[in-house]
C-alpha cells in the first residue's frame, strides 16, 4: 500500500511539475515569442514596454484577460458555449502525459505515464480537440463561427489520416508503440530524421568500414521513407494545429476570427492557449519520434549509472535538451506562419486527400519491402 501511495505521489509531482513549471509558462512565452519573431520578420519593434525586452508582457496579457468582463451573448447555447473552451485546451495537455521529456532525474523516469500504447494515446486525445472547436462554432449561433467549426472538423479529420499513417513506418522498424522504447531504439541505432548518427561514428572519428558496410547502406535506404514520414507528419501537424498556411477555421480576412468570434475574456484565452499548447504537444511528439527526444549524441544516456550529483546534472541536461529541441520546432511553426500565404480551402483538402494520404500509404509499403529484404 505504501509503495502504491509513493507511486501516486511521484506521478502527481511529475504531472504538476510538467504542467505548472514548464508547459503553462512555455505556452505564455510562446505567444511572446510569436509576437517578437513576427515583429522581427516584418521589421517592427514588437512588445518592448512591459519589463526588459517586453519579457513580462505575457503576465500583463494574462492579467488583462482575467480582469476583462466575461460577457456571454444572449443568443448562444450557454452550456456548450461554456464547455467548448475547456474541450479545446484539455486534450493538448493530456497528450503530453506519455511523452518522455527526459531520461531519469533523482532516479525517476521523466515520463508521467509510461504506457505501451503511448502513440495511440497521443492520437486519441489530440483528436478530441476538434470537438471544442465544433462546439464553439455551433453553440455561438452565428454564421462566421459556424463556418469556422465546419472547416475545422473537415480539415482535422482529413489530416488525421495522413498523420496516423505517416508514423506506421516507425512502428514497423521499432516493433513497439511505447514512446520511451522508440527513444531507446533511436539512441542505439540513430535518430529517424538523419542517417548521420550511425554506429560507425564516434568521438574518435568515423569508422569508414563500418560506415560503408552493407547494413549501413540499407539503413541509409531506410532513411529515405523515414524522411518522407517526417515531412508528411510535420505538414499534417500544421493542419491539425490550425496554423498558417492551414488556418482556414480562423481566417481573419474571411471569417473575422472563425469559431471564437463570439468569445471574450478567459474563454477566448483558453482557445488561444489551446492552440499554443497543441503546438507544444505536436512539437514534443515530433521531437520524440524523429529527433531522439532528450538524447544528445556523445553524452552518456543513463544518469543512474553515475554517482549522485553527476547523475542529477546529466538528467537535468537531458530535460533541457528535450525542451530546446521543442523550442526550435516552435520557432519553425512561427516562422512559417509569418512567411507563407494561406491556402484556399479546396487546395487544402486536395493536398490532404490526393497527395499526403497516398504518399503515406506508399511509404508504408516501401518500408515494409526494405525491411523484408534487408539483412538482419
Amino acid at each position: 500500500m505504501s509503495d502504491l501511495l509513493i507511486g501516486i505521489a511521484i506521478s502527481l509531482l511529475k504531472t504538476l511539475g510538467l504542467l505548472f513549471a514548464v508547459i503553462l509558462p512555455m505556452v505564455s512565452y510562446t505567444v511572446y515569442a510569436e509576437r517578437r519573431v513576427s515583429a522581427f520578420i516584418q521589421d517592427r519593434v514588437g512588445p518592448n514596454r512591459v519589463g526588459p525586452y517586453g519579457l513580462i508582457q505575457p503576465i500583463a496579457d494574462a492579467v488583462k484577460l482575467l480582469l476583462k468582463e466575461d460577457f456571454t451573448p444572449a443568443h448562444v447555447n450557454k452550456f456548450y458555449y461554456w464547455l467548448a473552451p475547456a474541450c479545446a485546451m484539455a486534450p493538448s495537455i493530456m497528450a503530453l502525459a506519455v511523452v518522455p521529456f527526459g531520461s531519469t532525474w533523482f532516479g525517476q523516469p521523466m515520463v508521467v505515464a509510461n504506457v505501451d500504447v503511448g502513440v495511440l494515446w497521443v492520437f486519441a486525445v489530440s483528436s478530441l480537440g476538434v470537438y471544442g472547436i465544433v462546439l464553439a462554432g455551433w453553440s455561438s449561433n452565428s454564421k462566421y463561427p459556424f463556418l469556422g467549426g465546419i472547416r475545422s472538423s473537415s480539415q482535422m479529420i482529413s489530416y488525421e489520416l495522413s498523420l496516423g499513417l505517416s508514423v506506421i513506418p516507425i512502428f514497423l522498424i521499432c516493433g513497439t508503440l511505447n514512446l520511451p522504447a522508440i527513444v531507446k531504439y533511436q539512441i542505439e541505432n540513430g535518430w529517424f530524421i538523419s542517417p548521420i548518427w550511425l554506429k560507425g561514428i564516434s568521438l574518435t572519428g568515423i569508422d569508414f568500414p563500418e560506415l560503408f558496410s552493407s547494413f549501413s547502406i540499407w539503413k541509409f535506404l531506410l532513411w529515405i521513407p523515414l524522411f518522407l514520414s517526417f515531412i508528411v507528419f510535420m505538414v499534417s501537424m500544421f493542419a491539425e494545429t490550425n496554423r498558417l498556411p492551414f488556418d482556414l477555421p480562423e481566417a481573419e480576412t474571411e471569417l473575422v476570427g472563425g469559431y471564437h468570434t463570439e468569445y471574450s475574456s478567459m474563454k477566448f484565452a483558453l482557445f488561444f492557449l489551446g492552440e499554443y499548447a497543441a503546438m507544444i504537444a505536436g512539437s514534443a511528439v515530433i521531437v520524440t519520434l524523429f529527433f531522439g527526444a532528450w538524447h544528445i549524441p556523445f553524452l552518456p544516456t543513463a544518469p543512474e549509472q553515475l554517482s549522485f550529483w553527476p547523475g542529477v546534472l546529466l538528467g537535468l541536461v537531458h530535460i533541457i535538451a528535450f525542451f530546446l529541441k521543442v523550442a526550435l520546432l516552435l520557432f519553425f511553426f512561427i516562422w512559417v506562419r509569418w512567411t507563407l500565404p494561406r491556402f484556399r480551402f479546396d487546395q487544402l483538402m486536395r493536398l490532404g486527400w490526393y497527395f499526403f494520404f497516398e504518399i503515406a500509404l506508399v511509404n508504408i509499403l516501401l518500408v515494409a519491402i526494405i525491411l523484408a529484404i534487408m539483412p538482419k
